[in-house]
């Protein structure tokens, strides 16, 4: 069987979550060590040295409180991303990062985006929809999940707060959309037992061969084998084992 018809666990489902984690919050320490701020890196729209922040965003956050809310999801999306979609895991969120990024400067208000609220909007839409578009029971059931965890976060890629880049999560979720319909992913085929086989023959089945045509039990006693024939040749020996400790008389 090849290495797409299951779910694999590699070591990726555990180092890209947590490099991705740790590197947010180096950045956000450093920043907070050397007295810095590192918003000046974000995508500013419509302005060539904006785009630089396409790359640089999503490791810089503006507040604990911004940094913490969005470790969690990002740590738990990308596990499951990995996990589900290891093939193409790496592909979604180069391409994730980059065209969310385009979208939020193409779209956003003269302002400095920042965070990695973007990607996880990606990871999020991607997750949902690719599970729906596949029809497969775990990725379905995954996807459900999502829905019932960050099912909220749809509120926000509209304006419906002040200071959060609603353009960020908005590009996030159309991005989530676009990858999901036109990036291919293999997934597990469904387990056939042997009575779901074409070749499958009843009668050969060691399971079935205990019932009869009724479907009552029978019991089905293994082959003896006839020994009878050497009896004859049968022989018994004794062995007896002198006592060291006896008396010669």
């Amino acid at each position: 069987m090849s290495n797409h018809q299951y779910f694999k666990f590699s070591n990726a489902v555990v180092f890209a979550p947590l490099f991705a984690v740790l590197s947010i919050w180096t950045v956000y320490w450093v920043e907070l060590a050397q007295k810095l701020n590192f918003n000046a890196y974000g995508i500013y729209p419509q302005t060539i040295s904006g785009l630089k922040g396409i790359v640089l965003s999503p490791f810089i956050h503006g507040s604990l409180e911004h940094l913490y809310n969005n470790t969690i999801p990002l740590a738990v999306l990308l596990a499951a991303l990995f996990y589900f979609y290891n093939k193409i895991a790496w592909k979604v969120v180069m391409l994730g990062v980059v065209l969310s990024g385009l979208i939020t400067w193409g779209i956003g208000r003269p302002s400095y985006h920042i965070g990695a609220s973007g990607l996880i909007y990606v990871l999020a839409s991607f997750i949902f929809f690719k599970g729906a578009f596949l029809k497969h029971y775990r990725l379905v059931a995954l996807s459900l999940v999502v829905v019932f965890v960050y099912g909220s976060l749809l509120w926000y890629i509209f304006p419906v707060k002040e200071g959060i880049s609603w353009e960020g999560h908005l590009g996030g979720f159309l991005t989530g959309l676009l990858l999901a319909i036109f990036i291919s992913a293999k997934v597990p085929l469904p387990k056939k037992f042997d009575w779901e086989k074409e070749d499958f023959k009843e009668e050969e089945d060691p399971f079935l061969r205990q019932f009869d045509q009724e479907g009552n039990f029978v019991e089905l006693q293994p082959p003896v084998e006839d020994d009878s024939d050497n009896y004859d040749s049968l022989q018994v020996r004794y062995f007896f084992k002198k006592d060291d400790n006896s008396e010669e008389k």
